[in-house]
């Protein structure tokens, strides 16, 4: 997971690099065939994380087919218009090609086993969280039914807004009875702000040192991109989840996704606590 958090930032880095020094270059000289290959290479990579952060993005495909087709097109324009320069092919083909296909098929996934401990049917085991005021939050404690969305932290777009969403149809999940409980290894400045910033009746909860994640099996080792470390996070993160129980605490729901990027639509929530005949 080490290598991964260094993929992510080291490959954002290079797209931003190689874009801007193709947009200078075609800047001075637009007739440069290279950079016109460059551009078209890397583009699509640097437009799709800028929509990340700039839009209500929870979940995307588990292929970016522009990822792969800038990369291709950028490659033909080079062969048509400047076949001597190698160097923007090593762009096109290192961070463009390779990095594209690294990031969809590698990064994004997590290769993991589902937790014996979430297994729809059974009982979901008693779990501690820290609450924003400090006290140990139980999940034994709490009556009716349950929410739990373990998320990676304030600085995944895609888990902001997945609790945008959710925080969206609150009225809907407080007329069942049910308790959401948000969840994240994140330091507990970060957990505060971000209820305050939504400002809905759940739970806003830190699981320390990822205790449960750990106890579950869904920690993300390593899984903070490098450099976020400075603001605080810490470098084991927990991998997306979601798990739902009725008001015998039974899970009637569990999503473990094995691709960051793909989560489940919010109306599939309502749609499991209505056939489990919550209400």
């Amino acid at each position: 997971m080490k290598l991964k958090s260094l993929f992510i930032s080291l490959w954002i880095a290079l797209l931003v690099l190689g874009v801007g020094r193709s947009g200078w270059i075609l800047w001075q000289q637009p007739a440069q065939g290279a950079a016109w290959g460059v551009a078209v290479a890397l583009l699509p990579a640097l437009v799709f994380f800028m929509w990340l952060l700039v839009a209500p993005v929870a979940r995307t495909g588990a292929t970016l087919w522009p990822l792969t087709a800038g990369p291709l097109i950028g490659l033909l324009v080079w062969l048509l218009l400047d076949p001597v320069s190698l160097m923007p092919l090593l762009h096109i083909l290192g961070t463009g090609l390779a990095g594209g296909l690294l990031y969809q098929f590698w990064y994004s996934r997590f290769n993991r086993e589902q937790s014996d401990g979430l297994t729809v049917g059974q009982r979901l085991p008693s779990l501690q969280f820290a609450g924003g005021d400090g006290k140990a939050v139980r999940t034994d404690e709490l009556t009716g039914p349950l929410l739990l969305i373990f998320y990676r932290g304030n600085w995944c777009p895609l888990c902001m807004a997945q609790i945008r969403e959710v925080a969206g149809q609150y009225r809907e999940l407080h007329a069942r009875g049910v308790t959401t409980l948000l969840v994240s290894p994140q330091p507990h400045e970060n957990t505060s702000s971000l209820a305050e910033r939504f400002d809905v009746p759940f739970l806003f909860l830190v699981d320390e040192d990822n205790h449960v994640a750990r106890q579950l099996g869904i920690v993300a080792e390593n899984g903070l991109p490098a450099g976020l470390a400075m603001l605080g996070y810490d470098s084991d993160t927990v991998m997306p989840t979601v798990v739902m129980t009725n008001a015998d605490g039974v899970i009637i729901f569990s999503d473990q996704t094995d691709n960051y990027r793909v989560r489940p639509e919010p109306d599939v929530f309502i749609r499991i606590l209505d056939e489990a005949g919550v209400s």
